[in-house]
């Protein structure tokens, strides 16, 4: 089964850190020419460029903050034609559904599905052009389980999985892929502090089969099968990374 990306350029959103950085490590690997998107820390996108070109690829860094639909549709044109898009980025804000602003709510949205819809928008009739093309996102495991405290960030991630699966139908005739994985509890720097908790890591783990939590590089390889002609026949599918949580 063939892996290689050789000759494919992609772009994965919020890719200057955590399980983002690492599916853009490791779909260069394949030879992908890889555009690195950032919304403002462009010290830790300049990282994750700087690894990939040491170990022979290419890359490119992008800055947009994918909160303001203005700049999620505006990345598309500098960025160009793609062959591949993950669509990795988003924001989490923990908290009690009860006291969930509106503003709070709109930055889920905004972030988490809109922006996926507008990429979208810009980036497949290049796709339908070549009558190729891979899409993949980066859902959660809170599209299934949610966490009480993290409502709005569910209810996002549940949308954009939503959307995978109408597009999924509708852009399989022109040989282009729509897939959605569902990572669990990943250490990143994202969930830092809440695994700093001994008590609440304990509460976690009971909750994993498998006993313990991913690593992002975990999440990479799947999404690096997903956007080769080995996964040509796959697609409208959700996958969760997860250690069995979701069961």
């Amino acid at each position: 089964m063939e892996f290689d990306l050789t000759g494919k350029r992609a772009m994965i959103t919020g890719s200057s850190r955590g399980i983002g950085s690492a599916i853009a490590l490791e779909l260069a690997k394949g030879g992908a020419e890889i555009a690195v998107h950032c919304a403002g820390n462009l010290a830790k996108a300049e990282a994750v460029a700087a690894e990939i070109t040491a170990h022979g690829g290419t890359a490119e860094i992008y800055q947009a903050n994918l909160c303001h639909p203005e700049e999620a549709f505006g990345l598309m044109d500098r960025v160009g034609p793609l062959d591949i898009l993950v669509l990795n980025a988003s924001i989490q804000i923990k908290k009690p559904w009860e006291t969930f602003t509106v503003e709070e709510f709109y930055q889920h949205i905004n972030c988490n599905t809109l922006a996926s819809l507008l990429l979208l928008q810009k980036a497949v009739p290049a796709m339908k052009a070549k009558q190729w093309g891979r899409i993949v996102t980066i859902g959660s495991v809170q599209e299934i389980k949610p966490h009480p405290e993290m409502l709005a960030y569910s209810i996002s991630k549940a949308g954009q999985t939503a959307m995978v699966r109408s597009l999924a139908g509708q852009l399989a005739p022109f040989g282009i892929t729509v897939n959605n994985i569902g990572p669990g509890v990943i250490n990143t720097d994202r969930n830092r502090e809440a695994l700093s908790d001994a008590v609440y890591v304990q509460q976690l783990l009971r909750q994993i089969p498998a006993g313990f939590f991913g690593e992002k590089e975990d999440c990479a390889g799947l999404v690096r099968f997903l956007c080769s002609e080995g996964a040509r026949y796959i697609t409208g599918q959700s996958i969760y990374i997860d250690g069995g949580k979701s069961l």
